[in-house]
């Protein structure tokens, strides 16, 4: 069977950069790699993602339902897992992704508290892990980049979607993107994931320096 692994974390928390690291650093083993990344915007599949980041269902994170948002996110990942991926689960093999179920959980659940939370995070994982039968992880690795480090390295940096300047409805909203790193933070704790310090005091590490963390985490 496949090991999924997950790169997890907030936006401008070098999600990308470590994911590639670590699929060379797989692969420099020896290791048969595949590696993921959510949204898959090269597909179709993600048109409502792009639309909702893109201000069409509202120009606000909190203007659109939570459950409404996970579904876009959702219905990507399985259109994913059915033509791209779902077979080499039955392979010796790594698949490593850029995001996953998880990130619905931090930036969704964000938008509620307490018990409406709780309520949110269980009819997620039953949505996705059971309706829609994806794999669950064998590893969630947390990315915990603090909100003043990650705003440094999210300046210039250009719209995925768009190529443009122009921030998406998240990106924006800085206050959202607070609640979401808090919410986040909360999670890895209760979930089990395992946390990946990226800064220190506002001051991002070195990439190198969190390549070796997560390495030693696996």
């Amino acid at each position: 069977m496949a090991k999924l692994i997950v790169i997890e974390g907030t936006d401008a928390s070098g999600k990308e950069t470590q994911t590639a690291r670590l699929c060379k650093y797989l692969e420099d083993k020896g290791e048969k790699v595949f590696r993921l990344t959510f949204p898959d915007y090269d597909s179709s599949s993600s048109a409502l993602v792009k639309m909702y980041l893109g201000g069409e269902f509202g120009t606000e994170p909190d203007a659109v339902s939570p459950y409404a948002a996970a579904l876009f996110y959702a219905v990507d990942r399985y259109a994913s897992f059915k033509t791209k991926w779902g077979a080499l689960m039955d392979e010796e093999m790594y698949i490593v992704a850029d995001r996953y179920v998880s990130s619905n959980i931090i930036y969704q659940a964000a938008k509620l508290e307490g018990t409406e939370r709780e309520i949110f995070i269980n009819w997620l994982n039953d949505l996705e892990y059971g309706r829609l039968g994806l794999p669950r992880p064998d590893k969630v690795l947390f990315l915990n980049m603090e909100p003043e480090a990650a705003k440094k390295l999210m300046e210039g940096r250009k719209n995925k979607i768009t190529g443009e300047d122009e921030k998406d409805i998240h990106e924006k909203d800085s206050a959202y993107l607070r609640r979401v790193y808090d919410n986040a933070c909360s999670a890895a704790r209760t979930m089990g994931w395992t946390e990946i310090k990226c800064s220190e005091n506002g001051t991002p590490r070195t990439i190198e320096s969190i390549s070796e963390d997560i390495v030693s985490s696996l």
